[in-house]
């Protein structure tokens, strides 16, 4: 899916044709290599893109998660722009968290099954671009 991303100027097929598709590159919280992985993102209001940590359900928050843990900086590919962006971790719990987890959920009825499928709360990632 990742070449296909690159290639295709962020456009892929099934299951993801026409998702508001991105790379995301950040750091191996263990490895210190550098991990690309395709994700959903929202566009906020102010230019900043939400990003959610749904794994699919699962019961383990994805790699990209603890990898931004250690090390916000991340690279975003968008398929008409690469960046350098930090990502910034919304706290579970707080309102700002809860309002941009239903904004996604209402826009992309899956994240909601993703949250009820697991017990941990689904992390909410704002990706800010870096100047410069």
């Amino acid at each position: 899916m990742i070449r296909q991303f690159r290639e295709n100027g962020g456009r892929v097929g099934p299951p993801f044709e026409g998702a508001p598709l991105i790379l995301i590159t950040t750091v191996g919280a263990r490895s210190g290599r550098p991990r690309t992985v395709p994700t959903l993102s929202f566009r906020l209001d102010d230019g900043n893109l939400l990003i959610i940590g749904s794994n699919g359900g699962a019961d383990t928050d994805p790699a990209w998660y603890h990898n931004l843990i250690k090390d916000p900086r991340m690279t975003v590919e968008t398929g008409q722009e690469t960046y350098a962006a930090l990502g910034r971790l919304v706290p579970t719990g707080s309102r700002e968290r809860d309002r941009l987890f239903a904004r996604a959920a209402a826009e992309v009825e899956a994240f909601a099954d993703y949250q009820s499928m697991t017990r941990r709360t689904l992390p909410v990632v704002i990706v800010e671009r870096r100047p410069g």
